[in-house]
């Protein structure tokens, strides 16, 4: 009787995708609505102090916001008829539209 080995599962390699426009649109809002602010009120224990920072920083740019989210919505209409769905890579992260 011949001994025969098994097949080896081939294991995919561990990667992680980061959307180049949502992580824009991301940090534009965050500077946007004062996040970094109200993040260290917040974590001084003022949460009060935080949402109201939030609050009148959002109202106070609200003009931004709008045309932050609208370019991300265009930016993304328009990437998605390319046909290359990846543009960068960086060991195991991947950065695509």
């Amino acid at each position: 009787m011949v001994y025969r080995r098994k097949k080896r599962s081939r294991s995919r390699k561990k990667t992680f995708t980061i959307s180049a426009i949502e992580g824009g649109t991301a940090l534009a809002l965050a500077s946007s609505t004062g996040l970094d602010s109200a993040i260290k009120a917040a974590m001084g224990g003022n949460i009060a102090g935080a949402l109201s920072t939030i609050q009148t920083t959002s109202l106070a740019n609200k003009n931004k916001i709008i045309g932050t989210l609208g370019a991300a919505f265009i930016g993304k209409a328009i990437v998605s008829g390319f046909g290359r769905k990846q543009l960068a890579k960086l060991g195991p992260i991947r950065v695509v539209p």
